[in-house]
């Protein structure tokens, strides 16, 4: 029953598709007719008709063929990115996906449908194993013939159909193999590497890019629809070397770039696996073959017309690093040396090229490609020599590269993977920093893990210097986040490297010296961003919150830290000359108050003053407050009455001190804020003094205290009113020159 219902059905598709065809063959002749009157009208000098509705549909089919500029980096300026249109390389994959999606599915289905038929053959027992393989190959033979005879009107079409027919031998001769034993690996590889050969010349000879990516695809994965897993892989590269020899040689003669690209893909697979399953000295030799070949192949436009397009400085690029990762690996894990000749080997082959280029005085992109790529690998091969780690200095390295291309060419698809590739260079660096905490003993500087960060940093460094003015050419608020969070995690990610090298050499040290050193190191290190934030070109915002940081890293220090120090001091853990390293933290601080802000644009909220004020008060008070324990005390258990004297009878006198200097410096300059300040710090100081302080204090220290504040407020407000007095004379002056003037 099933089989008659499946022959009504293919009888009725037949009937339909019949009827189809007819109208499409009507349809066909219409336009063309049509389309031959319009010809005749266009060559007559008669004055234009009005356009039917007819035409309208049909001649901006003939008459709007724009063919898409090909993407070629031109000779330009020497310092000015390229203005080039940038071709859309995305959008020929939907069109052509949106256009023979049908006819994919289509000779999909149809090798699917086939392989059930004969699944259904062999479960009926119709058909032996030989006679299988048989009808696979001739099915496969025939779809081939059908789409050759279908090339000259349906190209496309027909190139699917034939990729499809090369499918079907590709499997039937892996099934024969593998499932039915008809033949043994060495006679199923000649078939295979026919069947390569045939479709790499069919392709040849349709002039078909499609046909021939479907030859390609067959033929890196022949080797394993006859693999037997003995991982013979002498036989297997010298395979794709020659199967790699006849991708450039159709390169060539085509210019088909995608073809280079598939088989780049497949053969740095193939290696990759390689080498991590078995690293042996025969697979250097593969893979500097299969470097020849692809960088041929990239250099074909550059030797042709001396010009480099994108995907051939992208081949360059990914051609150096998988090598220089897959050649480095090996060596390491055969411990051979020197592990650097492979970088230093491809840097002089690009410097040829630099050279070469130089000796014709064109530096133009070329140059700063090759210029590029020479530098890079030169840096890789000085940080393996100090042992640095290879992934995480590779990847550093090779994002600045993809950066400084974008700069020099300005193909936006070079600052895309520079995007991509950034936050595997952070990952990486972040596993790098892991080992502190698993190795022991490493030297000062001069260790892999500190090396690798140092490369790191030298290359974020190159970063933020070509990020540097792209916040002003930058066209849409997308560029600016990705370029202002590139920024900031690049500063973090020098702060956490030379933060985690300080810490892991003084991990011996007791926990209070180690959060004070980290705490200094932090203020220094904002304190030299703020120092140089134009050349640095930080944005006002990011200034801001600086110095805000800046303020809190400084009360923390000196108030909870410091204090820790100061205990471990008394406890004898620590030596007295460690708190003078604590009092270098006042030279940036007092920098930053006199000559950064003012610079700035922090006072722009009233709270700015508010916070500077803060830390003002709590650096003083908590400053004077250690010494005077310091100075007198011994022990621990002497310091508890020597900060209670303190807190009782001096910090009221530093409060109003300070105070009187927060109202002077508000009536000086006419900031209504300090004045604000110092009179609320006053009024602290007073509830302070009588709520608390009078009543802990024996008469001596009450007398000498209440005599002590009265004179300074005393002091304080005959200053107030002097200060008030000469500023109003000074308004009055002013306001008598004017009038006089105006007289």
């Amino acid at each position: 029953m099933n089989e008659y219902l499946a022959v009504i059905l293919i009888v009725v598709i037949a009937i339909i598709f019949n009827n189809l065809n007819t109208k499409i063959r009507k349809l066909e002749k219409e336009v063309s007719d049509l389309n031959s009157k319009i010809n005749k009208k266009a060559l007559q000098p008669e004055a234009p008709q009005e356009t039917t509705h007819a035409e309208e549909i049909f001649t901006p089919a003939q008459t709007q063929v724009h063919e898409p500029p090909r993407e070629v980096i031109t000779p330009g300026e020497n310092a000015q990115p390229s203005t080039t249109i940038q071709k859309d390389w995305i959008s020929p994959v939907f069109d052509f996906l949106k256009q023979n999606i049908l006819t994919v599915i289509g000779i999909f289905t149809l090798v699917l449908g086939i392989g059930y038929f004969v699944k259904y053959a062999i479960d009926k027992n119709w058909i032996g194993e030989t006679a299988r393989s048989g009808i696979g190959l001739c099915t496969g033979a025939a779809i081939i013939l059908t789409g050759h005879f279908l090339r000259k009107n349906y190209k496309i079409f027909a190139s699917i159909i034939t990729g499809g027919g090369i499918a079907v031998l590709y499997f039937t001769t892996t099934i024969a193999f593998r499932e039915y034993h008809l033949f043994t690996q060495n006679t199923a590889f000649v078939i295979t590497s026919i069947i390569t050969a045939v479709s790499i010349a069919l392709s040849y000879y349709y002039k078909s890019e499609v046909l021939i990516i479907f030859s390609l695809i067959g033929g890196f994965t022949a080797p394993l629809m006859i693999s037997t897993r003995e991982s013979n892989y002498l036989f297997l590269f010298t395979y794709l070397t020659l199967l790699n020899i006849g991708m450039l040689v159709a390169a060539f003669l085509q210019h088909w770039k995608s073809v280079g690209w598939t088989a780049y893909i497949f053969t740095s697979i193939y290696l990759l696996y390689w080498t991590i399953d078995l690293p042996e000295l025969l697979s250097i030799a593969f893979y500097i073959i299969n470097y020849i070949i692809f960088y041929i192949f990239a250099l074909q436009d550059y030797f042709r017309k001396n010009e480099l397009s994108v995907p051939d400085i992208l081949m360059l690029a990914f051609i150096n690093c998988s090598s220089i990762i897959g050649l480095t690996y090996i060596f390491n894990e055969l411990q051979y040396e020197p592990v650097i000749i492979f970088p230093l080997i491809f840097a002089l082959v690009n410097a040829i090229l630099l050279f070469r280029e130089y000796g014709k005085r064109n530096f133009k992109t070329p140059f700063s490609v090759f210029a590029g790529i020479t530098v890079s690998l030169i840096t890789i091969a000085v940080a393996l020599q100090f042992k640095a780690h290879l992934i995480t200095s590779v990847w550093a390295i090779e994002a600045t590269l993809l950066l400084f291309i974008w700069k020099k060419t300005g193909y936006k698809i070079f600052k895309t993977c520079f995007h991509i590739l950034f936050p595997l260079v952070i990952f990486a660096q972040l596993i790098t920093w892991c080992e502190y905490y698993n190795t022991k003993n490493l030297s000062i500087i001069f260790n892999p893990v500190f090396l690798t960060s140092l490369v790191t940093i030298l290359s974020i460094g190159i970063n933020l210097y070509l990020l540097k003015d792209t916040r002003e050419k930058a066209e849409s608020e997308t560029k600016t986040f990705f370029e202002d969070l590139t920024t900031a995690a690049s500063y973090g990610v020098i702060y956490t490297a030379l933060l985690l090298e300080i810490i892991y050499h003084i991990n011996t040290m007791p926990w209070a010296a180690i959060t004070s050193v980290g705490l200094l190191y932090s203020i220094c290190y904002i304190f030299i961003l703020l120092l140089f934030r134009k050349k640095l070109s930080l944005a006002h915002d990011l200034q801001t919150g600086l110095i805000y940081l800046f303020l809190f890293l400084i009360m923390i220090n000196i108030s909870v830290s410091t204090s820790s120090v100061v205990t471990d001091i008394l406890s004898k853990q620590l030596p007295n000359s460690f708190y003078l390293l604590h009092l270098l933290q006042w030279i940036p601080f007092i920098y930053v108050c006199i000559k950064i802000i003012p610079d700035t644009k922090f006072h722009q909220s009233k709270i700015s003053y508010w916070i500077i004020s803060l830390a003002f008060v709590v650096s003083i008070s908590c400053e004077l407050h250690h010494l005077y324990v310091l100075a007198n005390s011994h022990h621990v258990t002497d310091s508890y009455p020597v900060k209670n004297h303190f807190n009782i009878l001096y910090l009221p006198i530093i409060w109003a001190l300070l105070a009187s200097i927060f109202i002077y410096i508000g009536l000086r300059k006419n900031i209504q804020e300090y004045n604000k300040i110092g009179f609320t710090l006053i009024g602290l100081m007073v509830l302070k003094l009588y709520g608390y302080d009078v009543w802990q204090m024996d008469n001596i220290s009450r007398i000498s205290a209440f005599i002590a504040l009265g004179i300074i407020l005393l002091l304080s407000s005959f200053t107030f009113q002097r200060v008030k007095n000469i500023i109003k004379n000074m308004v009055d002056t002013k306001e008598k020159s004017e009038e006089n003037k105006d007289l």
